[in-house]
Order: structure tokens, then sequence, then C-alpha cells
């Protein structure tokens, strides 16, 4: 991501192309390819020489959304756990696990399937 005066210079040269494609030569992309709009211009106005006051208590910058081990049942009952969560337990797209329901302490266990739990094997070898 370029800053300062590169910043300034590169963004004057694409300045007859759309905004994103300035940003995205610029360097303000992130990892999923989403053009980063708010840092770009926030570099930009800095590169301008104005001081902006930081957006949050974290010296490293902002973090984006952050996972907050929190979920709710939505509106048509289904439960979401989001992508944060599996990344962080290692799931792979695929994976199969038996959900097991304890209705006394209101808690869910996923319990990872191995082939001789698979439906597709009904015991005979």
């Amino acid at each position: 991501m370029l800053v300062g005066d590169e910043l300034l210079s590169k963004a004057r040269a694409l300045s007859n192309r759309p905004e994103d494609e300035i940003a995205r030569g610029c360097g303000y992309v992130g990892p999923s390819g989403r053009v980063l709009r708010k840092s770009f211009y926030r570099a930009l106005v800095e590169a301008k020489g104005y001081k902006l006051p930081s957006t949050s208590a974290n010296p490293g910058g902002p973090r984006g959304r952050q996972a907050e081990f929190r979920t709710r049942v939505h509106g048509n009952g289904n439960l979401l756990i989001g992508h944060a969560y599996t990344r962080r337990l290692g799931l792979t797209p695929g994976q199969e696990f038996r959900i097991e329901l304890n209705k006394d302490t209101g808690t869910i266990a996923l319990n990872p399937m191995n082939a001789a739990d698979s439906p597709d094997n009904n015991g005979e070898d």
C-alpha cells in the first residue's frame, strides 16, 4: 500500500479512472480482493498533510470485525456459526459432524463423524 508522496503521485497518474481502480492501483486491496476504500481515503488525506485522529484504541490500526463468541437464533430457526469460528477450529468444507444436544445444560456439541458413522456404511464389510 502506497503512502505519502508515492500515493499522491500514483493517484494523480490514475486520476482518469474510477475510484476503485485508483485504490487498487495504489495497493489498497484486502486479502479477499476487496478494495479497502476507508484505508485508501484515510491515507490520501494523511498524504496531503492532515493529521487524523486514531479510529481505534489499537495502536496497530483497525483490525476489522472480530469474533465475539456470541450468536443468536435467526427468525427462521437457524443458528449460524461463522467462518471465524470454524477457521479457529481448523474445520474444512465438507467435514461432517454428529450434533449432540444436552437439554439439561442447553449445550450443543459437534462431534466429528468417522467412516463408520457414515450413512453410506451400513456396517457390512
